[in-house]
């Protein structure tokens, strides 16, 4: 298995993440899931392997989810996939997956415990400064 991310070029979380993984050593498949969004059963299974909620899942931020009432708990799990599927920006990110395991790097410096070499200290876009512990790796 290759690392795969679930990235938007527009979001800097997920460009720090997509960083942190190229300064580890890894090039890894790319997914641009705005403009390939992932198939129903594809995302049905990143979110089983996730170990979340469908509900976990979705953005609310800079996306319809306001607009197409998305908060009300009337929708079913099923409503929500077909919500993140006609809408991916509904879809949160970055998701990556590795060997290691799967996770929505959410804040990015989440990846660092999913890759074989990660770098001990990066620096985000922002300046803010992270550091890996790597637990006598």
């Amino acid at each position: 298995m290759t690392t795969t991310i679930y990235h938007n070029p527009d979001c800097g979380t997920s460009r720090n993440t997509l960083a942190m993984i190229r300064a580890s050593g890894e090039e890894p498949t790319i997914v641009e899931y705005l403009k390939h969004p992932p198939p129903r059963a594809r995302l049905e299974q990143l979110i089983a392997t996730l170990e979340i909620p469908v509900r976990a899942l979705l953005r609310e931020n800079g996306t319809p989810y306001a607009e197409l009432g998305l908060a009300d708990p009337k929708w079913s799990d099923g409503q929500l996939l077909d919500a993140m599927l006609e809408h991916p920006i509904l879809i949160n990110r970055p998701i990556v997956e590795t060997p290691k395991g799967t996770r929505l790097c959410r804040p990015s410096e989440l990846v660092l415990d999913l890759l074989d070499h990660p770098v001990s200290q990066f620096t985000k876009e922002d300046g803010e400064v992270v550091s890996h512990d790597r637990g006598g790796q």
